[in-house]
Order: structure tokens, then sequence, then C-alpha cells
């Protein structure tokens, strides 16, 4: 016997129809916050930076491949990883299926991430991904935005992510989710923390490359389509830490 409660389905259409304002409240609020985001100012990139792809070394602007919008997902897969981060790989699950419909709407997703070009490219291979990843091994790109620390950063904290400072050391409990999640991705705690998630967006216009918007952290829960389904699940997203893994790496049920 169920301890939720329960009632009629006259019972539950009429407390359905009380929560349907505050529904679609959220959603207007949500696109005001779209609109919002469209009107920051552009900064523009004058700073050169190369990547590795699989069509060889290349710049931020070749990453449009010739559309006018790029979306970089910043992909936490530092160059001491054996393999990508859970988390991460969680949300990239999604990429495949909308990316050719970005990409036929004048966009660009991409990955981007530390490790070197033949890491991606293998752990690509064994997740079945076909979406563009590059990889900004050696060079500023990762800093400059904010999602990778260095090892005196890390020692010393007083780094910024997330739009403000942080002094936050990984947990060295092997319980804890970030230890779980080192493990995971093969390699050990404070080298997994030095790569931190975001996403990034640019613009091509006239030949320049311009910065738009980025956001960190939780600011991704919109991109991270697993939980949006949970959300609307029975018993939400039911959770004390994490529990996601590599989609190859769960039993089969």
């Amino acid at each position: 016997m169920t301890g939720h409660k329960t009632g009629t389905r006259a019972e539950w259409l009429a407390a359905r129809l009380e929560l349907l304002p505050a529904e679609k409240e959220l959603t207007r609020r949500s696109d005001e916050l779209a609109r919002q985001r469209q009107e920051l100012p552009w900064v523009r990139v004058d700073k050169k930076y190369t990547f590795e792809t699989d069509e060889g070394s290349v710049s931020l602007a070749d990453l449009f491949q010739g559309r006018s919008q790029l979306l970089v997902y910043h992909f936490m897969f530092g160059p001491d990883y054996k393999a990508g981060c859970a988390t991460c790989s969680t949300i990239a699950d999604g990429f495949n299926g909308f990316a050719v419909h970005l990409a036929n709407h004048d966009v660009t997703l991409s990955a981007v991430s530390r490790a070197p070009l033949a890491k991606l490219q293998a752990f690509k291979r064994r997740m079945g991904w076909t979406f563009p990843w590059a990889s900004a091994s050696g060079g500023d790109f990762n800093f400059d935005f904010n999602v990778s620390i260095t090892e005196e950063q890390q020692r010393k904290g007083g780094f910024e992510y997330n739009y403000r400072p942080s002094k936050q050391m990984p947990n060295p409990n092997p319980q804890s989710p970030p230890s779980k999640f080192a493990a995971m991705a093969g390699t050990d705690t404070a080298t997994y923390a030095r790569e931190r998630p975001g996403m990034s967006a640019f613009a091509h216009e006239d030949g320049v490359v311009y910065h738009t918007y980025s956001t960190y952290a939780r600011g991704l829960d919109g991109l991270w389509g697993m939980y949006q389904w949970l959300d609307r699940a029975p018993k939400g997203r039911n959770e004390t830490g994490g529990w996601w893994r590599h989609h190859d790496e769960y039993e089969k049920r």
C-alpha cells in the first residue's frame, strides 16, 4: 500500500488544474530569461585559440563550421583522465539527437576538453557519440573561460568558478560523490576537481568572433535531459548523491 496521498480522478484533476497556472508562469519566466540572455552585450574575442579536431588544428572561428552561432559544452575530461566525467557524459548522451537539428538552424554544437584528441576520440567511440569534440590541450581556452584550474590555484585557493571566488577543495572521502566520479574517470579526486563543467555561446559576424554567454554548475540543469524527465516522474529526482554512471556501466535490467 503506497504511503503517498491518493485520491479520485476528480480530485486529481482539480489538483492538476490548480498546479497548471504555476507551470505556465514558469514557462513565461523561462521565455523572459531567454530574451534577457540574448540581450547581453557581446564581447569580441581577439585572443587566438587553437584546437585539435578530427579535421586537424583549427581556430575558434573554425569550430563554427560555417555557421554564425557556436555552443560549446565544457566537458570535464582533463589531460590525466582515462575517461570522461560521468556527469558530463550523462548530459552529452543527448547531444547526438539534437546536434543535427541545431546544425540545420545555423548553430554548431561542440564539446571542448583539455584531454588530448586521441583520448577524446577513443572515449567518443566507446560512447557511440558523433557530435564534434575538440581538444584545447596546451592552450588557455579552458582557463580563460573558468572551467579549468592549475594545481597551484587548487592548492592556494582563490580561483573563480560560477562568477564567484571559490576556495572549495575536493572531499578526500572515497565514498563522496567527487571521489566516486574521479574513480570512474580513472583519476584521483584532486586531479578530477581541476576541471569544472560549463557551457559557452559564441557568435560569428563579419569575420569577428564574439563571446555572448556562459553558465556553470546548476545553470546547466536545463541541458541535462535526464533531470527534465525525472522532475516529471512520480518520485522526482529521489536521490541522496550521484547515482548515475557512464551508460555502458549500468547492470542490464
